[in-house]
């Protein structure tokens, strides 16, 4: 695949790159472990000094990179500036959190004296370079969720970005580096995919983490198994989004338009399957079909779109595909379904009802706004529908019943479970899931622990 920025709001190349030569990669790798080995013992206060610079250059930079953004991977202006926004917040949280969460910890004395220690404590050391394999559709936002931790644990990082991102990826690059980051902490490598595994395989290399499709995930997961590494993959979703009788269905129906078409539907933790009790499945059916079909869909760069082009050619004609199987099968089109006319990759906003097992959609994620509606007769089938799926990132409950709650947070295999609200990552609160969608937490404490040494320092009398 080439490194190219190809605007797909009409499908003109705008740059080039050439990948990396193996002189330039083999430089870069000396550098990150040199840099690690001085890096590794700077102050935590020196590190949040740093990472806070970072963030209010992003801050500064807000526009320009919004625009980068949405100029390589379709995302409406309006949301690009937003996660601008919410990666230099995760900066300021890490940098005045980061110390506290990584602070040595004490065992019980009674721990201690029964090991015959005169003191013992945990200590979270980093581990060196660490790979980051991330994708297009939050460019800015998956980098940032791994750096921050990691620049604030004493890890450096090596960034493979996705191919179409690429002026994305050299910002980020020149973002650490304006902020008085050393040379080497954070760099970008602007390789192809094939130049991964080897990357991987290098002994410098001492962890990686990877957001992105399942085969991506395997491809990684294996490798870094046969190296004996350590990884944390994000991988796909089909999030349910179950809707009770007891719900706010005004409210409940409009967050599920946003829900499923935030980021022109490309989003892992975007609710995907609509699971709706019968009791108020005609109802919520119309107030969300109706939300969809009142998107505007257009220039991305329009500050009143909401729904920008598909990222690439390839990624429409998938999504084209599961919508065909499922109309061939049975599915019943409520809103959208077909290709508009004109440049560009753009798909509309589509609601499919009567949903079959045996439909591709059912089993495969759909990356774009697409929303497959289901009807449940009772809280079990609404349980069995939603954990139908070999993904489990995360999930969506709209009910008022506190019993029901209970339950959905106990049944539902899933990373996260939102009730009455909308997925959404925060810094503060760890973020991944189960099954095929992945293993390992970023954000919050259990992040950025995940590239730690945790070391048990044991004392005797």
């Amino acid at each position: 695949m080439p490194i190219a920025t190809v605007n797909p709001a009409n499908g003109e190349t705008l740059k080039t790159y050439e990948p990396m030569g193996e002189e330039e990669l083999e430089r870069r790798l000396q550098l990150a472990e040199a840099t690690f080995r001085t890096y590794r013992t700077t102050p935590f206060a020196e590190r949040a000094r740093l990472l806070n610079r970072a963030a209010d250059l992003l801050d500064e930079d807000a526009q320009e990179i919004a625009r980068v953004m949405t100029t390589e991977m379709g995302k409406p202006i309006k949301q690009a500036r937003a996660e601008a926004a919410k990666c230099a917040k995760a900066m300021r949280w890490y940098a005045g959190h980061a110390e506290a969460l990584l602070a040595d910890e004490e065992p019980a004395e009674s721990d201690v004296r029964d090991s015959g220690a005169s003191h013992v404590r945990v200590r979270y050391r980093p581990l060196g370079p660490v790979l980051a394999v991330m994708p297009w559709n939050f460019p800015l936002w998956q980098v940032v969720r791994f750096a921050a931790p990691a620049l604030m644990a004493g890890n450096v990082g090596l960034l493979k970005h996705a191919s179409n991102v690429p002026q994305t990826a050299l910002y980020l690059e020149d973002l650490f580096h304006r902020a008085g980051f050393p040379e080497g902490c954070f760099q970008t490598l602007l390789i192809g995919s094939a130049a991964v595994d080897d990357v991987l395989r290098d002994e410098r290399v001492k962890a990686a983490t990877l957001t992105g499709s399942e085969p991506a995930g395997r491809a990684v997961a294996s490798t870094a198994g046969e190296m004996i590494k350590k990884t944390v993959l994000e991988l796909g979703g089909s999030d349910p989004y179950v809707v009770m009788p007891s719900a706010d269905l005004d409210r409940a129906a409009e967050i599920a338009v946003t829900a499923r078409t935030q980021n022109t539907g490309q989003s892992c933790i975007a609710a995907k399957r609509f699971i709706v009790h019968s009791d108020v499945y005609d109802a919520f059916a119309e107030k969300f079909v109706a939300g969809m079909r009142a998107l505007r869909v257009g220039d991305p760069l329009d500050e009143d779109t909401d729904v920008g082009p598909l990222a690439s050619e390839q990624g429409r004609a998938d999504l084209e595909e599961l919508v065909d199987d499922a109309r061939r099968a049975g599915a019943e089109v409520l809103c959208g379904g077909e290709r508009p006319d004109g440049p560009g990759w753009f798909y509309p906003p589509t609601v499919l009802a009567g949903i079959t097992r045996e439909m591709r959609i059912h089993r495969e994620e759909a990356f774009g706004p697409v929303a497959t509606l289901y009807r449940a007769g009772d809280l079990d089938e609404a349980v069995l529908i939603a954990n139908d799926s070999l993904f489990g990132l995360s999930s969506n409950v709209w009910t008022r019943e506190p019993g029901e709650v209970d339950r959905f947070a106990r049944d539902l295999e899933a990373g996260s479970v939102f009730v009455n609200g909308m997925t959404a990552s925060h810094p503060a609160f760890p973020f991944g899931g189960v099954k095929r969608s992945g293993y390992g937490r970023e954000l919050s404490g259990h992040g950025i622990r995940e590239f730690c040494n945790i070391t048990t320092v044991w004392q005797g009398v």
